[in-house]
């Protein structure tokens, strides 16, 4: 490992809330070489983030010996990447989105359950919040000069098995990625990603969550699924590797 004081080489995975991004955390850093399984709530601007970033993840976690990558995943507009301007040669960017029907009732569903009113509980506000980040994403990948992998947030759950070899060969990771991962000790712990027991089972759960109780109005609806389309489309023309359904 170099001497250097933040010798870790990034894998970024840009998404949205409720799109498989925890499972797709741990199954990443449960590989010996990557780092980091869970947001971190930091933007990338400029090198020294890099520094908060590595000293964020060990006041929870130690890296791994010999590990070569330190992972963080940014699902809200609040947190931005900017590649170019980090310092480093060796940074992976993954992106994926989710469709928006089962998306938005998901997140409503998740905040619903929270102790206090929350914005997201509304299905409106949520499908404004998922419409606002596809199109900050398809932006993103308009206006980057740094090439990038997509896949259908979906696959994670439905179809690993085509999945996992292509983020492999992607990361150029010296062994493959598993459907079994470690639960770490951040794992379902609050701003850490999925706080349900889902998450803690250490494999891929294939069951499918049904949410049907939450209505979205129709309007709110069309126009997500209108932006995921659009932006769907420019995201994978853009792409230097993408896997879809």
């Amino acid at each position: 490992m170099s001497a250097s004081p933040n010798p870790y080489a990034r894998i970024f995975l840009l998404s949205h809330m409720r799109a498989y991004t925890s499972l797709a955390g741990h199954i990443l850093g449960s590989h010996p070489q990557i780092n980091g399984y869970y947001e971190m709530h930091l933007s990338y601007e400029d090198t020294a983030a890099l520094g908060r970033q590595l000293e964020a993840f060990q006041q929870d976690e130690v890296p791994k010996p010999g590990s070569r990558y330190l992972f963080d995943k940014l699902l809200h507009n609040d947190y931005a990447l900017k590649p170019e301007r980090l310092g480093l040669a060796d940074i992976k960017i993954l992106l994926a989105l989710a469709e928006p029907a089962h998306t938005i009732r998901s997140i409503v569903h998740l905040f619903r359950q929270k102790p206090d009113p929350d914005l997201y509980a509304s299905p409106v506000a949520a499908a404004n919040y998922y419409i606002e980040r596809v199109r900050a994403l398809a932006e993103f990948c308009r206006t980057i000069g740094w090439p990038y992998s997509y896949f259908d947030a979906e696959l994670l759950q439905r179809a690993p098995e085509r999945l996992l070899p292509r983020l492999t060969a992607w990361l150029e990771l010296d062994s493959p990625l598993s459907e079994c991962y470690a639960v770490f000790s951040q794992t379902g712990k609050a701003r850490r990603g999925d706080t349900s027991e889902r998450v803690r089972s250490g494999r891929i759960d294939r069951g499918r969550s049904d949410y049907s109780e939450v209505v979205i109005p129709e309007d709110a609806l069309q126009a997500a699924q209108a932006a995921y389309r659009e932006c769907r489309e420019q995201i994978v023309a853009r792409a230097a590797d993408a896997l879809v359904l």
